[in-house]
């Protein structure tokens, strides 16, 4: 409240300041409407001014505190000639800021230029819309999740126009009949889901009444935190659209613990401040919709079209109370020639401009037109300011990547879904590059698998690299063979000292004798096998590196070999004179521990060998 004092002091002093230069026109009369209904505030005026000086005027101004000002999303006045039926076409009039060298930064002035003079004693009838955004405040700001969600408005019944008027009054439409509280003045009615002040008469320049009014809504204060809208242009029969929106709920903090048991039964009471989902308005020709998050596909959404436009309800993965936030994506495809048109030598996109989402607030908004590539001589028509620049992005089977218009723009509302135009030039022959691509890329696919079938890729069988491959080849297959000779050596040890167990269990000496006399016969055959093997190794200049390794598993081979032969004809000769000595035992305990560590050292050698 101490605020609004300040501004209304303020407000005076600058109004005994310019009354004087601002006297010529005054407002006869003029009615102002603010709709509550939403989070979004709307304000439309209808005034009559007039001129009641010698000169003539050229333009009209407003002005708003600077608290409003800085939520002021869009700023429309039209104007219109004549009453009744004899009423003229509407004129929409440009309007832009115009700060008075002398007026304090506290007060922002706009003025809309007239499409003709005013003289002297003329009259013009004017319609003014203004869109604020964050002018309802939660309060309190935080609630549970079974209370409702009350809002605070803080306005004044008085316009703070810089003329005189003569008579004025407001009205404030409320989302219900329902209302905590709510400034009386002298001229105050309430009815139904209306307060009406005033009529007001005789009001000198930037007059100000504040009033505030404390209500409950609970309808959703979605916001859109950001939201990147990305055309792409397809001259293939497509225009494809894409949507990622960053949603909060912008109003009271919710507090304390969700209970999804008492929401799910009593949604209207124990979530009554909670929005459950939104509705998107698309194009009636839309296709190819989808609706996803970082998850995947969400399937809790519906669409209902009809030949004039598609809804596509769409429900987020749980209810959005106070504070919560989500993010998802919305796509679908438009057809072609219902968005490009040409003109001359130029193509024009016209479409729509912002979020297709019903009473979004969206508070910076990205959009990106992708043209096909080969757009030239680019530029873009928007009905309102924005921010635009060029980059360039890169799909598939693209050379020199696609022209993309960046447009941004902040605080945007469902008044700013408007038609706007994105101009180019782009040449039919653009059109075969990517085809011409595919068919000479599968075309020189196909003739590298001929030549490759027809080709002789081998290497000339006299060169270096080809002879030393081939004794590489020779090397690697000798040591196999002598790999496998020195594991049948091992097979007939093992069924040496197998022999012996089966002696020392059945006193079998004969049977003994003849698995000695078989496995000896054995072993002179694999030392023939083995000789030349070695030698080939010996003469390779190949082998020299593994050749050492080689000659020692060859020797420790044959030294096992002596000592499992000693073994055996220890123990055999034990067994013939029917005793075993002492010392014959403790001979072929010995015999023992060098038989294992030389099979030891044999396995390791065969493992290096099996690594080559």
């Amino acid at each position: 409240m101490s605020r609004f004092r300040f501004h209304l002091l303020l407000l005076l002093v600058v109004a005994l300041q310019l009354s004087p230069a601002l006297s010529d026109l005054i407002i006869s009369k003029l009615d102002r409407r603010i709709d509550l209904t939403s989070q979004i505030v709307r304000v439309t005026m209808t005034l009559k001014v007039e001129n009641t000086g010698h000169d003539p005027v050229s333009e009209v101004s407003f002005t708003f505190p600077e608290h409003q000002a800085n939520n002021l999303a869009l700023l429309v006045a039209v104007s219109t000639e004549g009453k009744g039926k004899n009423r003229g076409a509407a004129t929409n009039l440009p309007i832009g800021v115009k700060q008075p060298n002398d007026s304090p930064p506290s007060l922002v002035w706009y003025a809309a230029s007239l499409p003709k003079e005013l003289g002297k004693g003329e009259s013009l009838n004017m319609d003014v819309l203004a869109v604020f955004t964050h002018s309802l405040r939660p309060f309190p700001e935080k609630i549970t999740q079974a209370e409702p969600q009350l809002l605070l408005f803080q306005d004044s019944a008085h316009f703070t126009s810089p003329y005189n008027v003569k008579v004025q009054s407001l009205t404030v439409k409320l989302p219900s009949g329902n209302v905590e509280s709510y400034t009386k003045l002298e001229k105050t009615k309430f009815s139904g889901s209306e307060i009406k002040y005033g009529p007001f008469e005789n009001l000198p320049a930037l007059s100000y009444s504040p009033v505030i009014i404390h209500f409950p809504s609970n309808k959703p204060f979605a916001i859109a935190k950001e939201l990147v809208r990305e055309i792409e242009i397809s001259h293939w029969g497509n225009v494809q659209v894409t949507e990622h929106y960053s949603i909060i709920h912008g109003g009271a903090q919710s507090t304390g613990e969700f209970s999804r048991l008492d929401f799910q039964a009593r949604p209207e009471v124990r979530g009554a401040s909670a929005f459950r989902h939104l509705i998107a308005m698309l194009p009636p020709r839309a296709h190819s919709i989808y609706y996803r998050d970082a998850i995947g596909n969400i399937s809790t959404s519906n669409i209902h079209s009809d030949s004039s436009k598609t809804l596509v309800e769409i429900e987020p993965r749980y209810p959005m109370f106070g504070g919560w936030k989500t993010s998802f994506t919305i796509g679908y495809g438009l057809p072609l020639h219902d968005y490009l048109f040409q003109s001359g030598g130029n193509r024009f996109l016209n479409i729509t401009f912002g979020s297709p989402l019903f009473d979004v607030l969206v508070e910076n908004l990205t959009l990106k037109v992708v043209l096909p590539e080969g757009s030239k001589d680019i530029y873009s028509s928007v009905p309102f300011p924005v921010k635009q620049s060029q980059e360039t992005k890169f799909s598939h089977l693209d050379i020199a990547g696609r022209s993309t218009v960046v447009i941004e723009k902040v605080n945007v509302v469902p008044e700013h879904n408007q038609y706007f135009q994105v101009h180019y030039k782009f040449s039919n022959i653009s059109l075969l590059t990517e085809p011409l691509m595919l068919i000479f890329g599968f075309f020189s696919l196909f003739v590298a698998c001929i030549i490759y079938m027809h080709a002789d890729l081998t290497i000339s069988k006299s060169s270096s690299s080809y002879l030393a491959k081939l004794q590489w080849d020779e090397v690697q297959g000798t040591i196999q063979q002598l790999q496998d000779i020195i594991n049948r050596c091992l097979l007939i040890h093992d069924k040496l000292e197998g022999s012996l167990r089966e002696l020392s269990r059945t006193g079998d000496v004969q049977a003994c004798k003849a698995v000695r006399k078989s496995a000896d016969s054995l072993l002179k055959d694999l030392s023939k096998e083995l000789k030349p093997l070695l030698a080939l190794l010996q003469s390779s200049p190949q082998a020299a590196h593994i050749l050492p390794k080689v000659e020692d598993l060859v020797m420790k081979e044959r030294d096992l070999q002596e000592k499992i032969l000693l073994k055996h004809t220890t123990v055999v000769d034990s067994y013939e004179k029917k005793s075993m000595s002492r010392d014959a035992e403790n001979r072929v305990a010995a015999i023992q521990q060098k038989i294992s560590a030389l099979k030891q050292e044999v396995d390791d050698l065969l493992d290096f060998v099996e690594d080559i």
